[in-house]
């Protein structure tokens, strides 16, 4: 496997591997890097379609990229994906995957056209008191001192980055920036989280720091993303004649590993209620989903709050994970993300508008129509003073195709669950989708006579909790995650989330679907390029703009400098008077 960039490769088709015919492929998981590998196995492996195996152990497939009904529940989405246009391996292979609702064009086609023709932004990025406008106004509103601590992170070698945590790097400077409102609430950060994630995450996205205050570098699916990628994912695989096995729990995978080579030679199943074996040859290729970020997630109803089960039970992600680490070394190290879900844990709940009485407040802040099919908030909107961390977004609406047309879904999340609310003096954890409906309602300026009303009868709120949603922001080093394919491996690879590929960032759709990219080109030896990360972070051009963006455009010579300093750079911007970097300089407003 290697990384190529550019045209040449993007639109070059693979021979067919050599031996593939004689191959099989058995897949753990149905989430989105697992569909990914499926279709990568079909489209440029060249696989046929009945060696592929889905191993779910759920009867729906999607993993944590869900958006369904539950009869008697209401409406869910655990979460919600935004995109970038440079998610390189997302768009090599929807450009190939059919469009579900119009004849004839690539899910990437009708997404292009989509987000050409309603481009997304935020009118109102916070709030205060009650749904008043925080007034953000696109600024940073970071000081020197924070801008020089994001600039010692950025330049920091990964390897000095080993087990840190964001506070070792920054203090007040930053995290009473709107700088930090944004990035914490938009990646679900916190202060103790990885500060090796935190810095790839500012050089993966370097090109996009001026569209963070107002979302606009941020593009989105019509529905959610169950409907708009994981069913056309799925009916792309069935033409394939790809096997779907649901209801069949992977519980672990033995290995053959000595210090040169090691082998894949059986999956321990429960089918059924009963335990079985799949025994594997070096033929058979294994692609194993580790980890998981929504393991142990829970859903509540109007009713009833949504358990905290952050017990890691036989079976599940983590404990199939575990068994297999204590095989080798290079399989990685799952208890440095799953020890502590006090750490790793949020919430998120979808309320569903039942009829127009809460409308008026939603438009109050986003300044849009909800019903009109095009961009409603642009994005989340933060509850500044929210003793929960409060953010809510409205995507394009219906979210669900078969969503009641004069029913608004409302996207609710909250980073402080064990902390009481404004309104609603209880823990989010301990609350029913009505009182968390209760305190986003208080947020967004319902009097206060009307809430409990509006609550019960105009809308239906489902609350998840997720435990370990944000494990793989832990401080780490590397060997923790395992390589998408360890060194010696014959004949299988892990994908998603908590398996290592170089410079992306996890959290992402991109960093799943790099992940099954990277395992089939790899194990299957397909000739073509895998699509490297874009390269922003290494362009003069990006680094200048984000420079003077993160300075709310003011020119870093504008910076409190000692005479010294002052001395030295008039010596240095007198070097390169009349030269293409003093044009430069100048375009980019350093100068």
């Amino acid at each position: 496997m290697y990384y190529s960039s550019g045209n040449y490769e993007a639109f070059a088709r693979p021979k067919k591997p050599e031996g593939v015919d004689q191959k099989s492929a058995y897949i753990v998981g149905s989430g989105l890097a697992a569909l990914t590998a499926a279709c990568y196995l079909v489209r440029d492996g060249q696989m046929k379609g009945e060696h592929v195996h889905i191993l779910e152990k759920d009867s729906i497939p999607g993993g944590a990229c869900d958006g369904y009904k539950f009869e008697n529940v209401g409406y869910v989405m655990r979460g919600g994906r935004e995109m970038d246009n440079h998610f390189e391996v997302m768009w090599d292979l929807f450009h190939s995957i059919p469009s579900i609702e119009t004849e004839g064009v690539s899910v990437l086609d009708e997404y292009y056209w989509l987000n050409k023709e309603d481009p997304n932004y935020s009118l109102c990025r916070a709030t205060v008191n009650r749904g008043q406008d925080a007034h953000t106004d696109g600024k940073f509103d970071i000081s020197d001192k924070g801008a020089m601590e994001i600039m010692k992170l950025f330049f920091t070698p990964n390897e000095d980055l080993q087990d840190k945590r964001i506070t070792d790097f920054f203090d007040d400077e930053v995290f009473n920036s709107n700088f930090w409102l944004y990035w914490r609430t938009m990646f679900a950060f916190e202060n103790w989280h990885s500060a090796l994630e935190m810095k790839l995450y500012i050089q993966r996205y370097i090109h996009h720091i001026g569209g963070l205050p107002d979302f606009k570098a941020l593009r989105f699916t019509k529905y959610n993303q169950y409907e708009s990628m994981i069913l056309p994912m799925i009916e792309y695989l069935k033409g394939f004649g790809v096997q779907f096995h649901y209801g069949v729990q992977v519980v672990n995978v033995e290995f053959d590993c000595t210090a040169a080579r090691k082998l894949a030679k059986r999956i321990d199943i429960i089918r059924e209620g009963k335990d079985d074996a799949i025994d594997l040859t070096e033929n058979d290729l294994v692609f194993i989903t580790n980890g998981g970020c929504v393991e142990n997630s829970s859903r509540g109803s109007q009713n009833e709050p949504a358990p905290y089960n952050t017990e890691i039970k036989p079976g599940g992600g983590w404990d199939m994970w575990r068994k297999i680490a204590a095989q080798d070394p290079s399989f990685g190290h799952p208890d440095k993300f799953c020890y502590d879900p006090e750490q790793t844990n949020w919430m998120s709940a979808t309320v569903e508008t039942l009829d127009q009485k809460i409308i008026p407040y939603i438009k109050n802040i986003c300044k849009r129509d909800p019903f009109t099919g095009h961009v409603v908030t642009g994005g989340i909107v933060t509850v500044k003073d929210s003793s929960w961390l409060m953010s809510w977004t409205i995507n394009r609406q219906p979210q669900f195709r078969a969503q009641p047309k004069d029913h608004c879904l409302v996207w609710v999340y909250a980073l402080f669950t064990d902390k009481p609310g404004d309104y609603v003096k209880k823990p989010m954890r301990e609350c029913t989708g009505k009182e968390i409906c209760m305190e986003w309602l208080y947020h967004i300026g319902v009097p206060e006579d009307q809430i409990e009303e509006l609550a019960s009868n105009s809308a239906n709120t489902v609350p998840v909790m997720m435990p370990y949603i944000d494990a793989f922001f832990m401080p780490r080093a590397y060997g923790d995650r395992p390589k998408v394919v360890p060194d010696g491996a014959v004949n299988f690879a892990f994908l998603g989330q908590f398996a290592e590929t170089p410079r992306d960032t996890i959290f992402t759709t991109e960093y799943s679907m790099r992940t099954g990219m990277e395992a089939v080109y790899t194990l299957l030896n397909v000739d073509r390029g895998v699509p490297e990360v874009w390269g922003s972070v290494y362009d003069i051009r990006d680094l200048l703009n984000a420079t003077v963006q993160l300075r709310d455009g003011k020119k870093p010579t504008d910076m409190k400098l000692s005479l010294v300093q002052k001395v030295a750079l008039e010596k240095a911007l007198s070097k390169i008077k009349g030269t293409d970097i003093e044009k430069l300089l100048k375009e980019y407003n350093i100068i």
